[in-house]
Parts: structure tokens; sequence; C-alpha cells
């Protein structure tokens, strides 16, 4: 792996970390929520064999990059041009899962020329999304995170979801939190010890410091996202599993039907963490 950091335009710092095939194809992670730069993504093998130059960075607010108060899903795409420009790299492709998703089709939709591929497993769709039943299917403490940023930020920095000194002193708190409203496809993949430290990592650097970045995520997924899916042009491949519960299938099948020519894959029986199976999978056609 390679750090550096990155100084975009408001003076703000972005940690940035490449990995892989240093002369492969350029493929931008945009991490989940939670997340940070350190994924979860594959070894550094599987990136060279596939022949990928991953480039993965804290999200503002996560980890050792700059908070940005008040940031739109859009946000990520001029930081992901800045990152790109400072990297040298003029097109690449951009992976997003969980809510690493919308930040990747902000790219996709704001980045024309530079940006190649999408691939996006388990994502939201937006929050205005016409004909979605958004919160249809999803779990109850997840409703209610979102019901608590839609009515302003103080009350959702209070919720069991966000206790910062918890969860910044222990990061595995949120597996042990989450198992029991983990369907029985992720309770199997998150018992994986592997899968487990994978997480527990890139839980300790996103919550470095605070869990800023974690709530102006979920603040900028009930707000207006800065972008139109229908402007994205490039090849775009969904992934969504039957029984996710914290972004439900739904919210993939309507970007299906609104993102030009988008390509959908349902897997029956998967979660939201079976998209960790099929990293690889994304990360191949990513690169074809």
């Amino acid at each position: 792996m390679v750090l550096r950091t990155v100084r975009v335009g408001d003076g703000r710092a972005i940690a940035v970390e490449t990995m892989g095939d240093p002369h492969g194809r350029p493929v931008f992670l945009l991490h989940g929520t939670p997340g940070s730069r350190f994924g979860p993504m594959p070894r550094s093998s599987v990136l060279a064999r596939l022949g990928i130059r991953l480039v993965s960075f804290d999200r503002p607010g996560y980890g050792e990059s700059t908070r940005l108060p008040g940031r739109r899903v859009a946000s990520a795409a001029e930081d992901v041009r800045t990152i790109a420009d400072d990297l040298g790299i003029d097109r690449f492709a951009v992976y997003g899962r969980s809510g690493g998703g919308p930040h990747a089709l902000a790219c996709a939709a704001l980045l024309p020329g530079r940006v190649t591929r999408a691939a996006v497993l388990t994502a939201l769709a937006p929050r205005d999304a016409a004909g979605l039943d958004w919160f249809g299917g999803m779990a109850p403490p997840t409703v209610r995170a979102y019901r608590e940023a839609e009515r302003g930020h103080s009350r959702i920095a209070d919720t069991p979801q966000f206790r910062t000194r918890q969860v910044r002193d222990d990061p595995i708190v949120l597996l042990r939190g989450l198992r029991a409203e983990l369907p029985p496809a992720d309770r199997g993949v998150v018992s994986d010890p592997g899968i487990r430290r994978m997480l527990q990592t890139t839980y300790q650097q996103a919550f470095r410091h605070s869990t800023d970045g974690w709530i102006d995520d979920v603040l900028a997924f009930t707000a207006d996202w800065g972008f139109n899916v229908r402007d994205i042009a490039v090849p775009t491949w969904l992934w969504h599993g039957s029984e996710e519960q914290f972004a439900p299938v739904e919210h993939s099948r309507w970007l299906a039907d609104h993102i030009p020519g988008a390509t959908l894959s349902l897997e029956d029986g998967a979660a939201h963490f079976g998209a960790l199976r099929v990293m690889g999978t994304a990360l191949a056609w990513l690169a074809a």
C-alpha cells in the first residue's frame, strides 16, 4: 500500500491509498457507510493478477480526511477528480459498495469522459426516487437513523448507532450490535474470521477521530444528491442480494430502471455482506 495526502481546492486533506498493479487499470474504490480507505478490498496479489491499480480514500470526516460539513453525495465527484489529477490518472473506473454506491454513481454522472465503468453493489436509490417506497423492507434501526437524519444533525448524533466514544473505543461493537438484525446469510459471512478482521480494520480507521463521516453520509443520503442518475452514460453493473435489509433490493431495481443501459444482477438468498463475496467479480468486470 502507498499512502499519500491530497489537498483539494478548499484546503481539505484527503487520505489516499493505492495498491495492486502500479501500471494496471485504475479503479477508484468508494468505501461503504461506515468505512474507510482500508476497504474492505481484495489482497494486493489479487489486484495484481487482475491488473488493477486500486485507489481508495477516506471520505471527508472519516479517518484522516478533513470533514466537509453539509457535503452532498455529488461532492465525491470533485474529490475523485482532484485525486485522479494528483495521481496523473486520466480515465478510471469506479467501484462502490453499500454507502459507497451512491458516491460511485455521482462520479459516473458528473465526470463524463473520465469514468469508464461503474460497479455498484447493494446501493441506495435517491431519497426522492419517484415511485419507490424508500423505507420499504428496511431494517427498523436503519429506518430510525434515516428518519432522525431528516430531522437534523443534533438528533442523529444522539442515536445509539452514532455513540462516538463507544464506537471509537471498540469499533467491532458495530458488528455485535448489528448481528441481532442480520439475516442468516449475513451472519454466516461475518462469522468468517478473515472478514471480521477486515471489517474491524476499516471501522477502526473510519472512527479514528470521530463519527462525523458516518453522520454526514446519512445526512447526504436523505438530502438532494446533487445529480441525476439518468445522466450516467457509462456501462453500469448493479448487484443486490434478495435478503438485503439496509438498502432493500427495490432500490437497485429502481436504479436499473433509471440508469440508461444498466445491468442488474440479483442473487437469491444473499444479503448486505454477501457483496464481499462478489467483489472480485465486480473488479474483474471493471478491468475488462
